[in-house]
């Protein structure tokens, strides 16, 4: 073999050589940064799925909330319509009896007046 080609043969072997040995470094060192970096990713991965899962429970609590709210709303609407139908009956029934003129004492009046309107 002639001294060109193990010259060659050595360079090709030192390469080789330093490619090994800055691969080991290079895996040595930062190997364990990744494993620090992937467990961070794992763990927020986690976090963000329990937030998405409280964020859905609230969006949910809070639908029924709104649900309920329109129920109760509509439900007091309608009470203060029978209250108004209610009132405007006894408006009418005290209107009547603040109009009919008795004689005599007030409270005998009144009396009289309220029996006759319950029909008493």
């Amino acid at each position: 073999m002639s001294v060109l080609a193990l010259r060659a043969a050595g360079a090709c072997l030192l390469v080789l050589l330093g490619f090994v040995a800055g691969t080991w470094a290079t895996t040595g060192h930062f190997r364990p940064l990744l494993d620090g970096e992937q467990d961070k990713v794992v763990s927020c991965k986690a976090a963000r799925d329990n937030l998405a899962g409280l964020a859905a429970e609230q969006g949910k609590a809070l639908r029924d909330l709104v649900l309920a709210a329109n129920e109760r709303q509509a439900s007091a609407e309608l009470a203060v319509e029978e209250a108004r139908a209610s009132a405007d009956l006894d408006y009418a029934a005290a209107s009547r009896l603040q109009q009919e003129r008795t004689g005599g004492e007030q409270c005998a009046a009144a009396t009289a007046i309220i029996n006759q309107e319950l029909g008493l």
